[in-house]
C-alpha cells in the first residue's frame, strides 16, 4: 500500500508539472535582438555602437558596447549612471536607466547595461533621434547621439 501512495504522489507531481508547463506564459521576444548605430560622443568620440535588447514581459533592458569610445580611466565595476533614450515610433519616448558595467581599464571599450525600462506590446524604439549619457565619477559625462537610424531597424517588442 505504501508503495502506491508513493507512485500515486508521483503520478500526480509529474501531472501538475506537465500542466504548468504547458500552460506558462512564452517567453516574450524583441526583434531584432541587436542592432548597430553610428554614434557621435562629442570630443569623446564615435563610431559603432552596438546595442543589444532583451525583454521579459513589460521588462526590458539594453546593453550597449563601442570601441569608438574609450575609458578615459580605470573604472570600477558598476559605477557608471547610463540613461538611454530611444524614440517610440507613434511618438514620445522610453529611458532605459541603470549603474550597470564591467570593470574596465584606461582605454578599454566602453560598455554600459544591462540598462532597465518598462515597454509595452508593440512598441517600436530606434535610437535616432535619442541620447545616451553616461556619467562617471559623478561628473564626467559623456553624451552620444545616433547619426542615422539603427541597424537592421527599430526594436519591436512582443
Amino acid at each position: 500500500m505504501r508503495g502506491t501512495r508513493i507512485g500515486t504522489g508521483a503520478s500526480l507531481v509529474a501531472a501538475v508539472a506537465a500542466c504548468g508547463l504547458a500552460f506558462a506564459p512564452s517567453a516574450a521576444a524583441v526583434a531584432p535582438g541587436a542592432a548597430t548605430v553610428n554614434a557621435d560622443c562629442g570630443s569623446w568620440g564615435g563610431g559603432d555602437a552596438t546595442l543589444t535588447a532583451t525583454q521579459s514581459g513589460t521588462s526590458a533592458t539594453i546593453t550597449i558596447n563601442t570601441s569608438a569610445v574609450t575609458a578615459p580611466l580605470a573604472i570600477s565595476k558598476d559605477s557608471l549612471v547610463s540613461q538611454l533614450t530611444l524614440v517610440k515610433a507613434g511618438g514620445g519616448t522610453t529611458v532605459f536607466k541603470g549603474t550597470k558595467n564591467p570593470a574596465m581599464a584606461t582605454g578599454d571599450a566602453l560598455e554600459v547595461g544591462p540598462l532597465s525600462g518598462t515597454v509595452a506590446s508593440g512598441d517600436s524604439l530606434e535610437a535616432f533621434g535619442g541620447t545616451l549619457k553616461v556619467t562617471a565619477f559623478g561628473f564626467i559625462t559623456i553624451t552620444c547621439t545616433a547619426q542615422g537610424p539603427q541597424s537592421p531597424g527599430p526594436f519591436v517588442f512582443d
